[in-house]
């Protein structure tokens, strides 16, 4: 009996693109990433930050974290086990539940020592608010650069590109709001 092929989150995404038809360069205008990033995280190469979850969500006027929820069962449990995901350079651990009618997201969200965003900047609508619970962050928001210590915090409107690195040689550990209208 042929195994059927587990339905990941980037597969997912590119069945709800194309019942839409929507194409993979529409979907970049509207969301404002490349067409080659999507298409990574259609493909699974890369896994989707939380800023494009945001925007899909937008874009298809619905809660896309639901979609990652009915992945098979074996993913379910690693997720179960240590609530992280792996963006990235960064971890983060959500820390309020999703739903349609939800409009704060809070993460706690963890960069190692000497690292920085891989991939694309972030942006997406609403606000954001960033407190450093420990080590330090390097914040670019649109042209201005911020450098953040333990106790020290960022609030900005995130349809800017925004960009987290950590310069520091300790692990940074962030709380991370982000308001969606």
């Amino acid at each position: 009996m042929a195994r059927k092929q587990e339905e990941t989150f980037g597969r997912k995404i590119r069945n709800l693109r194309e019942e839409k038809g929507v194409s993979l360069d529409a979907l970049s205008r509207e969301t404002g990433y490349p067409a080659e990033v999507l298409k990574d995280v259609e493909e699974g190469k890369i896994a989707p930050p939380v800023a494009l979850v945001l925007q899909l969500g937008r874009t298809f006027k619905m809660d896309i974290e639901q979609i990652q929820g009915g992945e098979d069962k074996q993913a379910s449990k690693r997720r179960a086990k240590s609530h992280k995901k792996r963006v990235a350079s960064y971890a983060y651990a959500p820390l309020t539940r999703p739903g349609e009618e939800k409009h704060l997201r809070a993460y706690r969200v963890t960069i190692n020592a000497q690292t920085q965003h891989k991939g694309v900047e972030y942006h997406h609508e609403g606000e954001e608010f960033v407190y450093v619970l420990s080590g330090g962050l390097k914040i670019q928001v649109g042209q201005n650069v911020s450098m953040l210590e333990e106790g020290e915090s960022i609030t900005f409107d995130s349809s800017l590109h925004h960009a987290l690195s950590n310069p520091t040689d300790e692990k940074a550990e962030l709380l991370v709001v982000i308001y969606v209208p």
